[in-house]
């Protein structure tokens, strides 16, 4: 199968993702600047998911330039990763309407935890398309960044009620670690 559709209908949903986000951002009354302060945690947590989306879809975009083929496994792996990346719109505003109390910061990483999780879920379904000896397989190894990532979400779930502050922090650092960027894929791909 053609990897061309996969990437084109990916790309869609995450601008559809991001453009719901941005709807969500309501316009302050008034017009000085104490007009904006209601809107910090709204904004705080757009900017974060805005962060987020762009994550996935980079990495998506490199993950899927060491693709040959897409089976059908595939197709499914990448439409359980969109299904959970769709969700993050709904907990990003719930959140932020919220100022990041304990259970909207708890959902936001349940979501964060899933997409963590399909996302590793897709990596391991095309590596199995293409053999573990695959670009893709020697690329990510036995990939510890991606794993940590999974695993810091997964705390943070249960630190949302004990302080959502330190939820939010590693929702923070796990963005932060991957904005670093991830030169891991670029490495194998011939010039």
């Amino acid at each position: 199968m053609n990897k061309a559709r996969l990437e084109a209908f990916s790309d869609g949903v995450l601008a559809i993702i991001i453009t719901i986000m941005v709807l969500e951002l309501k316009v302050p009354r008034g017009e000085d600047p104490a007009a904006l302060e209601p809107l910090l945690p709204v904004f705080f947590s757009y900017v974060l998911s805005f962060v987020y989306i762009g994550i996935y879809w980079n990495n998506h975009h490199h993950m899927l330039q060491t693709a040959g083929r897409v089976t059908g496994a595939v197709l499914w792996a990448n439409l359980y990763l969109l299904f959970w990346l769709s969700l993050l719109p709904f907990v990003t505003g719930w959140m932020g309407e919220n100022h990041f109390a304990s259970l909207p910061a708890a959902l936001y990483g349940l979501v964060l935890f899933m997409a963590g999780t399909a996302y590793l879920i897709l990596a391991r379904t095309l590596i199995a398309a293409e053999g573990e000896n695959s670009l893709l397989a020697k690329a990510v190894g036995n990939d510890r960044k991606g794993i940590l990532s999974v695993v810091f979400c997964a705390l943070a779930i249960p630190l949302s009620f004990v302080n959502n502050w330190i939820a939010l922090s590693l929702y923070t650092l796990v963005a932060l670690m991957w904005l670093i960027p991830d030169r891991r894929i670029e490495r194998v791909l011939p010039p």
